[in-house]
């Protein structure tokens, strides 16, 4: 995707993040001179843009690089190449607060502190409060997501999960964070706690202006609480679009074959719909042309040259995608 096409977006909100042909490989391995053998390639030129209040969704099956490209926000990795910039007021920046919302409340929380402290985790780090005030700061957050000030003194192992999880989200507040990456956020909760955590992220949003990356496989999750989807492939964003557009109306045949295999209550699964092999490629020896060519069941001439995302045929708002046969 070029610049210009990236600044074609809507712009009811402004940019604050902006990734341009992100690359991250990882050495595979040494040989006896310390070189590294292999590369792992997790990104493989990602062209993004987050829009301030916006929630954008990441989906896509395992090994698709979405839990690098959260590294990558959270500033645990940097890229091998491309750029990742932070934007405030046309200037540009090089960090920026964001935190992030685990997938397992129990182990991404320490059992051995107090919710108060563990609620101004991201705080102490950053050296951001005076101590002194840290724990009315946590009784402030956590009266907002719906954890009583009285137990500010107990520790993560006495609440439930629906709880914990509602402590994870405080943490992740307490720093007043510009992005939150939500992380299969209710995935390991019960379907009636589910909904109760999407509707507080959607109060808290809506409340404090933020602007949330949630990654998930539950494609129910996504369309419930995204406003753009990008659907992400071997390294790779092959479809970005609004979520009505991208769920409803998918146009890239990865993105039809993994909405394909969602189940549905009533609706019997035709193996013949879905391509084989249905496991994705390592990532070590990248596929040439098209990523997706050797499974795809419309594969034809022209799928083994190099695809760009580009905008869609007959998409009436800002739709992307990575194909050929769907791109103008």
């Amino acid at each position: 995707m070029t610049r210009a096409a990236l600044e074609s977006l809507p712009d009811e909100h402004p940019v604050i993040l902006g990734l341009e042909d992100v690359r991250v490989h990882y050495p595979m391995g040494k040989d006896w001179l310390g070189r590294p053998k292999a590369l792992a390639h997790a990104l493989n030129g990602i062209d993004l843009q987050v829009r301030a209040g916006e929630t954008l969704g990441v989906v896509g099956e395992s090994g698709c690089g979405k839990s690098t490209l959260a590294q990558l926000l959270m500033g645990l990795i940097k890229p091998t190449s491309g750029k990742l910039e932070w934007i405030y007021n046309n200037a540009k920046e090089r960090s920026s607060n964001v935190q992030i919302v685990f997938q397992d409340p129990q182990s991404s929380l320490d059992p051995r502190l107090p919710v108060w402290k563990v609620i101004t985790e991201p705080l102490f780090v950053q050296r951001s409060a005076p101590r002194r005030d840290m724990r009315d700061i946590a009784a402030k957050v956590a009266s907002q997501v719906g954890i009583r000030t009285e137990y500010m003194d107990r520790f993560p192992h006495q609440f439930s999960g629906g709880q914990r999880q509602r402590i994870a989200i405080a943490r992740a507040l307490s720093s007043n964070p510009d992005i939150i990456v939500l992380d299969e956020p209710t995935s390991a909760l019960d379907i009636s706690v589910q909904a109760q955590i999407l509707n507080l992220l959607a109060e808290l949003q809506r409340s404090r202006d933020l602007t949330y990356i949630l990654i998930s496989h539950n494609v129910s999750v996504v369309r419930h609480m995204a406003d753009r989807v990008a659907v992400m492939y071997l390294g790779q964003i092959v479809e970005l679009g609004s979520a009505a557009e991208v769920l409803e109306r998918p146009r890239h045949p990865y993105t039809q074959l993994l909405l394909e295999a969602v189940p549905r209550l009533g609706v019997a699964v035709d193996d013949a719909q879905v391509s084989a092999p249905t496991e994705l490629p390592g990532n070590r020896n990248l596929p040439t042309g098209c990523f997706f060519r050797d499974r795809c069941p419309k594969a034809t001439v022209g799928c083994d040259k190099p695809q760009a995302l580009l905008p869609a045929r007959g998409a009436a708002g800002a739709e992307w995608v990575r194909c050929h046969l769907q791109s103008v």
